[in-house]
């Protein structure tokens, strides 16, 4: 990459529950990444500082997330929000105070407290739809969220019911991590690509903050193709296979202790699925970061606005 390259790079793997919350790091040395074993996330509250510790004053740390960092353009409207990086300040507090306590029943529902629902039962979009007043649960997709020729729409970020829903873990994101990083770092703290393009932000910035897709990364590392699921340990151990293949063509080694962890397939259990997209993420990031992948296309006017956008996605 050109201008000045992460020393560390972390992709972490997102949940509700801390234990399935996974990382992998990448560490430059002299030139090439190392990519470590997937651990725990650890205490949000020393997330960052604990990862500054392993960078030299003028280094940067790249991080990516697997959870929306952004709004959709429809609501943003709608709310008179006009910055995403803006609106993490808002939100917790004064009028937005509920933003972040997820409605119990449909009357519940406003702008100001967008998620929904608590629980199941008599629960519907279409109460979402009309609490938010939008037209449609489209216009609560941002651009990026859509579908492409290699995957699906991503789910609603509002709509907090089913095994694909995001919303849980995007309002511990936001209000447990992102929000209080920005206070504590202020301008040594960027989002891409809110505050620039990542060249830029890794030049000027000491944190640079990035949303992931794992479903996105697979198609990233031509993972994507065939009938698999990440949820079987003979599948990610095959997933595996290919994992080390993309290595070799990259100025990128992988840790004794992930090679295990790929010839196991991230162990027996469904959770595994956790480890592995940890992992998948960050070599993701590792494309864009060693040119082999550009950081985006960016293609949506709401991308540096309210929207924010995928890393690698085109």
């Amino acid at each position: 990459m050109n201008g000045n390259p992460p020393q560390i790079v972390v992709h972490a793997d997102w949940g509700t529950d801390p234990a399935k919350r996974m990382m992998s790091v990448a560490r430059r040395q002299f030139g090439h990444y190392s990519v470590s074993e997937a651990t725990g996330v650890g205490d949000l509250g020393t997330f960052f500082d604990c990862l500054l510790q392993q960078c030299e004053q003028d280094e940067t740390l790249l991080v990516g997330f697997d959870f929306p960092i952004g709004l959709a353009a429809a609501y943003c409207q709608l709310a008179g929000i006009n910055s995403f990086r803006a609106g993490l300040q808002l939100f917790g507090q004064g009028p937005w105070a509920d933003f972040y306590t997820l409605a119990t029943q449909a009357n519940e529902i406003s702008i100001h407290r967008p998620f929904y629902p608590y629980a199941p039962g008599g629960t519907a979009q279409d109460q979402l739809v009309a609490g938010l007043g939008v037209n449609s649960m489209d216009d609560l997709l941002r651009d990026c969220d859509r579908a492409t020729d290699d995957r699906a729409n991503a789910c609603w970020l509002f709509w907090t019911l089913g095994a694909k829903q995001v919303g849980r873990a995007a309002i511990i994101g936001w209000r447990d991590l992102i929000a209080p990083a920005i206070q504590h770092y202020g301008d040594e703290l960027g989002i891409w690509p809110f505050d620039g393009r990542l060249n830029d932000l890794l030049r000027t910035k000491r944190i640079v903050i990035c949303e992931t897709y794992p479903a996105e990364s697979y198609h990233h590392l031509s993972l994507s193709g065939g009938n698999w699921s990440k949820r079987r340990q003979e599948d990610r151990r095959l997933r595996g296979t290919e994992m080390v293949r993309w290595c070799a063509k990259r100025p990128v080694t992988f840790s004794d202790g992930l090679f295990a962890q790929l010839d196991d397939g991230f162990g027996a259990t469904a959770d595994g699925e956790d480890p592995f997209d940890a992992v998948v993420g960050v070599c993701s990031m590792l494309d864009v970061v060693t040119n082999y992948r550009s950081e985006g296309s960016l293609r949506s006017p709401h991308a540096t606005t309210t929207d924010g956008w995928i890393l690698g996605q085109l």
